[in-house]
């Protein structure tokens, strides 16, 4: 048996499974492509994540258009984080080339123009299906996470939300949330005191400061009303092929903080509302994530334990989170210790840095006698990429350098009037884009406020009407009192009149006479 015969074997035999599997490709041996030696992934293992890394222009992005339109033929719902903006053409069938077709003949597997169903996502103010989450969905633990507050803050946004359930607050939107840490400490203060204990005007100021960081970077958009409901991830077409959500992010590169936060609302939010299911044969939904770098690099310690703890324990509810970025460096140790499938297309070795980068990466791939993997990485053709998956036993298959099939969808992006039309037709835009601003914190601490201002002056116009009435009330006395003292008794008035003094000198001066 030749050598190509001999890999070809254990290609074939280490790519056949009992289940579902997806075909990324077919196998290479020494720069040239095995025809049938497929290299497959079983649908039992999608939910134990995934890489999908190389260098810029190598072919990631069509890498993971073809795992998405593979996954929704096969009935599995999708979310695609569209940081560059070219996968909305998912929507559209490809229009071919006789370059694909030579691939795929290659390969052994036949070309078929498809399209697929596509729900286009968006946080920002572009065309899309708005997504949003309430403050009180996130929780105070999630919450003060994000603003990564330190233990003394966190405390007080506890109390917040503590607060907000005793009195039946809702917290909806950032400003109900900044609207509160200023009632806590001005016209509040003595009700939090007496309940809750002082809060501190300068923590809250820093609570405040996080607030308006995240704001800036667009998160007021996000958080508020209608909430989206993640199962509205889980749809299927008529034709049992699941959806393909894809989420715009074209306009928040510069915003890696309502990335953050986006993404890890979501996965918390998936973790609690999605049943447990262990290992099932397949996957419910799948999350691949582009420009991964963009989540990880600007993320606190708080944070990235809990993306961390999420990654470890989201497999158990058939939920698979595939990272895509250009160097598997990109990603924590401890997150990339939990992918099982990985995608590695070229790495260029133009600094000391770049061959040192290729070396630890070479040393996450299982070892192979076809393969100098260091070599490969640097020597890989645009499309092709080397393949280490789990099999349904979780074992990795053998390493294969993969000529990988081209996507049946186009490789472009929608025009706008496409988009419209896209768009025209979501049941989900109807569902979730008209704003919602029902009466919140915000509101009903305004109408606190208000009437206790109200009730305020009424009390200090009373005590002012009381205290008018005590004065006139005294002033009356007084004046009675004077008039009394100046009146003369009527006694003394007869016996000084001059009538009474008359009578009585006639009197005496009678007895006088005789």
């Amino acid at each position: 048996m030749s050598k190509t015969d001999e890999f070809s074997k254990i290609i074939i035999d280490s790519n056949t499974f009992k289940g579902d599997s997806i075909t990324l490709g077919a196998a290479m041996l020494d720069g040239e492509t095995v025809t049938g030696a497929h290299v497959n992934i079983p649908l039992k293992t999608m939910n134990r994540h995934g890489l999908i890394a190389g260098a810029t222009g190598t072919g990631k992005t069509k890498s993971l258009q073809v795992l998405a339109e593979n996954l929704s033929d096969k009935g599995i719902p999708v979310l695609l984080m569209d940081i560059k903006g070219d996968l909305s053409g998912l929507a559209q069938p490809s229009p071919g080339h006789p370059k694909i077709d030579e691939r795929h003949k290659k390969i052994g597997l036949p070309f078929n123009a498809t399209q697929f169903p596509v729900e286009v996502l968006t946080l920002s103010e572009q065309d899309g299906v708005r997504l949003r989450a309430t403050v009180s969905e996130f929780g105070p633990v999630l919450l003060s996470r994000i603003l990564d507050l330190t233990e003394t803050q966190s405390g007080i946004v506890a109390v917040i939300f503590k607060y907000c359930d005793d009195n039946k607050l809702p917290l909806l939107d950032l400003k109900d949330f900044k609207k509160i840490l200023q009632y806590a400490t001005q016209e509040g203060k003595a009700e939090f005191t007496e309940s809750y204990g002082r809060i501190s005007t300068a923590s809250t100021g820093a609570i405040l400061r996080k607030i308006i960081e995240l704001e800036q970077q667009g998160a007021d958009l996000f958080f508020g009303e209608t909430s989206f409901e993640v199962d509205d991830l889980l749809r299927v077409d008529d034709n049992g092929r699941g959806y393909i959500n894809i989420l715009r992010l074209t306009d928040i590169q510069d915003k890696p903080k309502l990335f953050s936060t986006f993404m890890l609302s979501l996965l918390a939010e998936i973790y609690s509302t999605f049943p447990e299911q262990g290992d099932s044969g397949r996957p419910e939904l799948i999350l691949f994530i582009d420009e991964a770098h963009l989540i990880f690099n600007e993320a606190s310690k708080a944070l990235l334990n809990q993306i961390e703890s999420i990654v470890k324990l989201i497999r158990s509810k058939g939920v698979g989170l595939y990272f895509v970025t250009q160097n598997p460096t990109d990603v924590p140790e401890e997150v990339l210790g939990q992918l099982g499938l990985k995608v590695q297309h070229a790495l260029r070795a133009f600094t000391a840095k770049d061959r040192k980068a290729i070396k630890l990466t070479a040393q996450n791939y299982p070892d192979s006698e076809y393969y100098d993997t260091t070599e490969v990485l640097t020597s890989l053709g645009i499309g092709e990429a080397l393949v280490s998956a789990l099999d349904e036993k979780g074992r990795p298959t053998p390493l294969a350098a993969t000529m990988m099939r081209a996507p049946m969808s186009r490789m472009d992006v929608l025009t706008s009037t496409e988009l419209a039309a896209l768009l025209s037709k979501s049941k989900l835009a109807k569902k979730y884009n008209e704003t919602v601003d029902r009466e919140s914190a915000y509101e009903m601490l305004n109408d606190k406020i208000k009437k206790a201002e109200a009730d305020e002056a009424k009390e200090k116009a009373r005590e002012e009407k009381e205290a008018l009435k005590k004065a006139e009330s005294k002033r009356k006395t007084t004046t009675r009192t004077r008039r009394k003292s100046t009146r003369m008794n009527p006694v003394v008035k007869v016996l000084t009149s001059a009538t009474f003094i008359r009578s009585v000198f006639g009197i005496l001066t009678k007895v006088m006479r005789k």
